[in-house]
């Protein structure tokens, strides 16, 4: 803090403290001396607490003393928490804090009201409940710090344990196991004289013999029980509990001194010999008959005990405290023990394959829990005290160990996995170098498969784990998911090797042990990832020595693998921090994180890949070429937008370094094999000296807003009129192309390198123009069916008796004024100026590609002459090639298809709007209206003629045929129309059908044209719907009728205009319009009889104009059933009067 602060703040601090003694607060002042308050030297925080006591008394030397305390120890923040302080000096001075995590420690208990169990040797128990002062606090069960969760120890995938034994249970039972294996291997664990343990030499010395042979030394019994007392204080095992378990395991021994023992005898056994009596709480008695409970209850659950459920009774009873304590007598608990013993004795004897010799055969089955025994077995040899180091007794301590395999079924393989595991997870727990040699020495003896192949290496590889994940589940052997789970783990480290291996910590403080500086630990790391990673990747049955040594191409690929993920986790760490670092130091993030990146690649150069190399000899390659890319990728869209500055020249001259830095450490790594230009070639460089790329990146850009406006506003003043006589397309396609051309020409003469993304924005521009074009020319457009009249009502013909009757008039309904604005722009003529500029279009574009597709290649074969080109941009235009004609497709394809159908839609627009617009009066409202013979078609035909001669004289020759196509099958759709929907007015009588027949020859012979026109086959296809319902004209009624009986049971289809569907003359739609236009009574008598259709004297026939033609009412009838003449048919009849009756006649 600044000197003068220091001062300002002391001096308002005294002003403080006197104003507060001064107001009167305080009322007494308690000082052993007569001089003035020294306020520098008394503690705030007491003088306020003395005013908030109420008492207002203050005494200086209490507030000294405080004083001083305060200033001794960090100030604290006053928080919720309270877990918040102040340092008095610089934490990093202090050095880095501790790796391991403190002692775990018991907390799931009441300190008040909650009793520990305590056992003395002679079988009584005290209990520690709240702060007694009397307890023997030297007879406390040291709580299991291996109960605590592993830190990122990956889950073997051991089946689980249904009934829930934790890890305090586990270690308990081994250790039961243990003491029963010792003492039926021949060695004594408990003696009667109960000799006093003193500290001796080393275990097992002089050790000759096994069962039955006990004349061992008096020393050397001392050394065993010192030794096995060691192993009790290793598996933290009560020392009470311990003289208990002894001695009856060791009457048990020399009961059974010849019987191979299991896991249900040794608890049975303590079940029957250890009391209540011998345990002073009865809680406690109570939870160590549970874990007995529970693990007869894993194993005989475990071999799929068909009377499981029985059995389970007497656990639970054996569980029960009041009911194995009080209501059960001694007797019938015997009876109770006797039962599973026999139950246990049976499965034991049954056939099976333990491949385990001297194993019990029925319990492999629980090999679940036999592993999890065993593994707390093998963490008994790490020093308690300082769980880094074995203790010194350790080889002796596996001696032991293994005298339990033939109880829990262990063979040499399964111990030589386990101990390597249980060595990694310590490893994992202390970070001590040394565990980690050991556990690959492990790996290595495992791996080097020097075991005999048989019955029991099979048992081993039977014992199948499942790992799992979110997706998938799989089955490994034992072996397998131990390596898994190591791999796992170091597949975690690996991956980001940056973040868990300091360089500074490397070279600091790991170089200087003598024993990394052969390996190091990083390598042994990877040594020990590479090995269980590669395991079991060869195809062939045994496991090579490629395997042992982590070596091959497996370990080389997986090492790439590392190489690049843990570059990609660096670099989004480096580039997290970027931005804040550009604002402090003003410069432009690109040019930090090159040189960010050039830190990165020189650690990983200089310390990661010498030790990489071992396994993969390119490591320090692909390091390079994937740091060169991950910068790449950032600086691209830089480039893409550059503009001259100065952050553009700073970024240049970092990417510049940085791609030179790689270059350079790829040719040093190349060792004479042309590896490293090999990697040159494959990597995309940034070629900043050619900085005009990004230039035409956004040149094209520009262009391509440029030209869309262009096009819109080109387009708004298009009036549709051809250019002239010989050019009759209109003008703003000429300049659409125009500037498109203009822009293709200008990139292709920049004489720059051009690369795919540039040819992309330029086919871009082509498409965007092109289509915007054509999109807003089909907005111009309007349905065809607005063009089609609403269909008259339906009647029966009746001739005029009374003229002078007042008729109905037919009514007419406007189009809407958006439809009727557009109608008004798009005249025949108009609409060929449209179909000729999409014709123009289409051979403008195939110009246009022909024309860039020679310039790209042109451009190709420049850069491949390119010495400076040739290893970088010219690869990828090569490789690229699919992708140049797959633009090229994507592009001009799409482009075409748009026109195509444009024109398909024009030419039917002309077509309808031709007959059923510009000629309705003259053809669709006077032909054949009142009589055939004074209204023919040979009046019309002059005005058909006129509009196909003036159209086509506008069109161009290859649309020709298409655009008179559709008015011919326009005009044919017109003449059914008025055979069919003519109006009350139509009415033909068999004499008229001749003149008819006539008239529709006429109109064929129009569009034939002696030849000149169109293909007769075509006009004869395109007339057969016509001619099949001339013909229906010429039919009496009562043929009609009964094809309308006919047609009446499929009908599918309404009433309405046939304009929205297809005719067809078995469509009852058409047989009914025929009845309602023929001069017939029979037919007007049927339809006044069974349709009530009003007579066609009552309607006064004017032209009607709707948007769009609605749906038949009579269509609701004749789908709602079956149309069958008789009773039936009368029915419906009757049914469709009354929808006639109750509604309009007209087909809406």
């Amino acid at each position: 803090m600044d000197s003068s602060l220091l001062h300002r703040y002391r001096h308002d601090r005294r002003k403080l403290l006197d104003f507060i003694l001064s107001s009167g607060l305080i009322t007494d002042i308690r000082s052993s001396s007569s001089s003035e308050i020294d306020f520098d030297g008394i503690s705030a925080d007491y003088v306020l607490e003395s005013i908030q006591s109420g008492g207002g008394v203050l005494d200086v030397s209490k507030a000294t003393t405080k004083h001083v305390d305060e200033s001794m120890f960090p100030a604290m923040i006053h928080s919720q928490g309270g877990h918040a302080f102040f340092l008095l000096s610089e934490p990093d001075s202090a050095g880095s804090p501790p790796h391991r995590p403190p002692p775990s420690v018991e907390t799931n208990y009441d300190r008040q009201h909650s009793s520990i169990p305590l056992f003395f040797p002679n079988g009584s128990e005290a209990t520690v409940s709240g702060h007694d002062p009397e307890v023997n606090l030297s007879y406390t069960v040291p709580s299991s710090s291996k109960s605590a969760k592993k830190k990122d120890v990956p889950s073997l995938g051991l089946p689980a344990l249904r009934t829930g034994l934790s890890d305090d249970d586990l270690r308990e039972s081994a250790y039961e196991v243990l003491l029963s294996c010792i003492a039926f291997s021949g060695i004594a664990i408990h003696s009667l004289e109960n000799p006093k343990k003193d500290k001796g030499s080393r275990f097992l010395t002089g050790l000759k013999n096994r069962r039955g042979k006990r004349h061992l030394r008096s020393h050397s019994v001392e050394n065993q029980f010192e030794h096995i007392d060691n192993i009790r204080v290793q598996m933290q095992i009560s020392e009470a509990m311990d003289e208990c378990i002894r001695q009856r395991l060791m009457q048990f021994s020399i009961r059974k001194s010849h019987v191979q023992v299991d896991i249900p005898q040794i608890i049975i056994e303590l079940l029957s010999g250890i009391q209540q009596n011998e345990f002073l709480v009865e809680r406690s008695y109570t939870q160590w008959r549970k874990r007995q409970a529970n693990v007869l209850e894993e194993l005989f659950s475990s071999v799929n005990y068909p009377e499981m459920q029985e059995l389970g009774i007497l656990l639970d009873k054996i569980r029960n405290p009041e009911e194995w304590n009080v209501i059960m007598t001694p007797a019938e608990r015997a009876e109770v023990l006797l039962a599973i013993r026999q139950v246990a004795s049976s499965l034991s004897s049954m056939s099976g394959s333990s491949h385990i010799q001297g194993g019990s055969n029925y319990w492999n089955a629980g090999y679940h829990l036999n592993i999890r025994l065993y593994e707390r077995l093998l963490f008994g040899v790490f020093d308690i005290l300082d769980e880094g180091q074995l203790i010194e007794e350790h080889a002796d301590y596996l001696k032991l160990v293994k005298l339990t395999w033939g109880t829990l079924s262990i063979t040499q393989k399964m111990h030589d996995v386990l101990y390597g595991w249980v060595l990694f997870q310590q490893f994992i727990e202390t970070e001590e170098l040394q565990l980690l040699d050991l556990a690959n020495l492990q790996v290595q003896k495992v791996l080097s498969n020097n075991y005999k192949e048989g019955t029991k290496e099979q048992y081993a590889g039977s014992l199948m784990c499942i790992i799992s994940d979110n997706v998938t589940q799989t089955r490994l052997s034992l072996v397998q998911a131990i390596f898994q789970s190591i791999n796992l783990w170091c597949d975690s480290r690996l991956q980001d090797y940056h973040l868990h291996f300091n360089v500074d910590e490397l070279i600091s403080s790991l170089l200087s042990l003598s024993s990394l500086q052969k390996l190091g630990f990083f390598s042994k790391l990877v040594f020990m990832g590479l090995a269980v990673g590669t395991y079991g990747s060869d195809t062939d049955n045994e496991v090579k020595q490629t395997n042992f040594n982590a070596t091959g191409k497996a370990a080389a690929v997986r090492v790439r693998f590392y190489v690049e993920k843990s570059l990609e986790a660096t670099c989004r760490r480096v580039k997290d921090t970027i931005n804040l670092i550009s604002k402090m130091e003003g410069k432009h993030p690109l040019a930090l994180l090159a040189s960010e990146v050039g830190v990165v690649a020189e650690r990983e150069l200089s310390v990661f890949s010498p030790v990489l190399c071992q396994w993969c000899p390119d490591a320090a390659m692909v390091a390079s070429v994937h740091l060169h890319q991950y910068y790449g990728k950032r600086l691209k869209p830089f480039l893409d937008n550059i503009s001259l500055s100065d952050d553009a020249i700073s970024v240049l001259s970092s990417a510049h370094q940085l791609e030179h830095y790689f270059i350079r450490a790829l040719n040093s790594e190349d060792g004479g094999n042309d590896a490293g230009s090999f990697f040159i070639h494959d990597i995309d460089l940034y070629q900043i000296h050619k900085i005009s790329r990004p230039i035409i990146l956004d040149w094209l850009i520009s262009q391509h807003e440029r030209i869309i406006e262009w096009t819109g506003r080109t387009f708004r003043f298009e009036v549709w009129e051809p250019l002239s006589n010989q050019q009759k397309h209109a003008a703003s396609i000429v300049e659409v192309f125009r500037i498109i051309e203009e822009t293709v020409d200008q990139l292709f003469r920049l004489s720059l390198p051009v690369d795919i993304s540039h040819l992309q924005a330029l086919l871009s521009i082509i498409f965007h123009s092109l289509d915007g074009y054509l999109h807003k020319l089909d907005c111009q457009l309007v349905d065809k069916n607005h063009l089609y009249p609403a269909a008259p009502p339906l009647t029966r013909y009746k001739e005029t008796m009374f003229p002078i009757v007042k008729k109905k008039v037919l009514e007419s309904v406007l189009l809407e004024e958006e439809v009727d604005e557009k109608l008004k722009g798009l005249t025949a003529v108009k609409l060929c100026v449209r179909l000729n500029t999409l014709e123009y279009t289409q051979k403008q574009i195939n110009i246009l590609e022909d024309g860039i597709k020679k310039s790209w290649a042109s451009v190709v074969s420049q850069n491949s002459r390119d010495s400076k080109l040739s290893a970088g941009t010219t690869v990828l235009m090569h490789s690229d090639s699919e992708s140049v004609d797959e633009l090229f497709v994507a592009t001009f394809d799409s482009i075409r298809d748009s026109i195509a159908d444009a024109i398909r839609k024009i030419c039917v627009l002309v077509g309808t709007k031709v007959i059923f617009w510009d000629l309705r009066d003259s053809f669709l409202f006077r032909l054949y209206h009142g009589t055939v013979e004074g209204a023919r078609l040979e009046n019309l035909l002059p005005q058909i003629d006129s509009v196909l001669n003036k159209i086509c004289g506008l069109i161009e020759d290859t649309l020709r045929d298409m655009v008179v196509a559709s008015i011919c099958r326009a005009a044919l759709e017109g003449y059914v129309w008025v055979l069919l929907d003519g109006g009350p007015a139509c009415a033909f009588s068999d004499s008229d059908i001749t003149m008819m027949e006539e008239d529709l020859n006429m109109l064929k012979d129009l569009f034939v044209a002696d030849g000149e026109g169109l293909p007769r086959s075509l006009v004869d296809m395109e007339s057969k719907l016509t001619h099949q319902v001339l013909n229906l004209f010429s039919l009496d009624a009562e043929s009609v009728i009964h094809m309308l009986m006919m047609a009446s049971e499929n009908l599918s289809t309404g009433f309405g205009s046939g304009f929205l569907g297809q005719r067809s003359l078995d469509d009852a739609n058409t047989l009914v319009r025929v009845l309602c236009h023929m001069k017939d009574k029979e037919a007007s008598k049927f339809l006044k009889m069974h349709y009530h259709l009003p007579p066609s004297s009552d309607y006064v026939d004017s032209p009607s104009y709707e948007s769009t033609p609605k749906a038949a009412m009579g269509a609701e009838f004749l789908r709602s059933a079956s149309v069958r003449w008789g009773e039936k048919g009368n029915s419906s009849f009757r049914l469709l009067k009354k929808r006639f009756e109750g509604g309009s006649f007209r087909w809406s």
